[in-house]
């Protein structure tokens, strides 16, 4: 008898190399920016049609605010335009709860509404779970998780010989969601870059020099298909 594929439920993807697909078509990075959107609109799609239950996608980390002030503009108007575009293409996202993890508070009022929004209109929504990191930073969840702990051992919420593995995860901003099981990056970059560091903890990872503007679905299914192959020990 044929052994049953086990999927990942949780995928997360760290976005990258935009900019070097813009350079090499001698093109400002905001167009290798538009194309990368375009493409996270067609990988969350194929995840949901794939059975993944969770997918995490790292499109803007709390050190990309280092990057020049016109592409974090262009980056930022890019990210308003995607979040308008969610509620005119309303069937495209059919069943999706969006949550948005990382720091909110830098960000400008309209987007935060909007964020919000979209939030409250797919709390209720059964179909995949798709989050969406901006500003974030899996340290800075870390610590926060961490500050918020103090605060509710101070106030008497929580006593401190309550605080363990399980608790700590209730107070990052995956509360509720399996960790990760498989971790995507493109462009041939091998590192982490502070995404998801306490709920990757034993994910699986898959690197491909394929930049994002360029990732389609066969590159996807190939990232599965590799994870398949692993056995996964737990450190047993």
């Amino acid at each position: 008898m044929k052994k049953p594929l086990i999927i990942p439920k949780h995928v997360g993807i760290i976005m990258d190399g935009n900019g070097r697909w813009a350079k090499k078509r001698l093109l400002p990075p905001i167009m290798g920016h538009k194309k990368g959107a375009e493409v996270f609109k067609k990988i969350s799609k194929h995840c949901a049609k794939s059975g993944i239950k969770y997918f995490t996608a790292y499109a803007f980390s709390t050190e990309n605010w280092n990057r020049s002030k016109d592409e974090i503009s262009g980056l930022m108007n890019l990210f308003k335009d995607y979040l308008e575009d969610f509620f005119i293409s309303r069937n495209d996202y059919q069943g999706y709860k969006v949550k948005f993890i990382g720091d909110k508070n830098p960000l400008n009022q309209d987007i935060k509404d909007f964020m919000n929004k979209i939030e409250l209109e797919t709390d209720n929504c059964d179909g995949i779970n798709v989050n969406i990191a901006i500003n974030y930073g899996g340290r800075q969840e870390i610590v926060k998780a961490a500050k918020e702990i103090a605060m509710d051992v101070a106030t008497g919420k929580i006593k401190a010989d309550m605080i363990n593995m399980d608790l700590l995860s209730s107070y990052l901003y995956t509360c509720g969601q399996p960790d990760t099981d498989l971790i995507i990056r493109t462009s041939g970059e091998k590192r982490l870059s502070n995404f998801l560091l306490w709920q990757s903890s034993y994910s699986e990872f898959v690197f491909t020099d394929v930049l994002w503007p360029d990732f389609n679905e066969d590159h996807f299914d190939e990232a599965i298909n590799e994870y398949i192959k692993r056995q996964r020990r737990y450190g047993g």
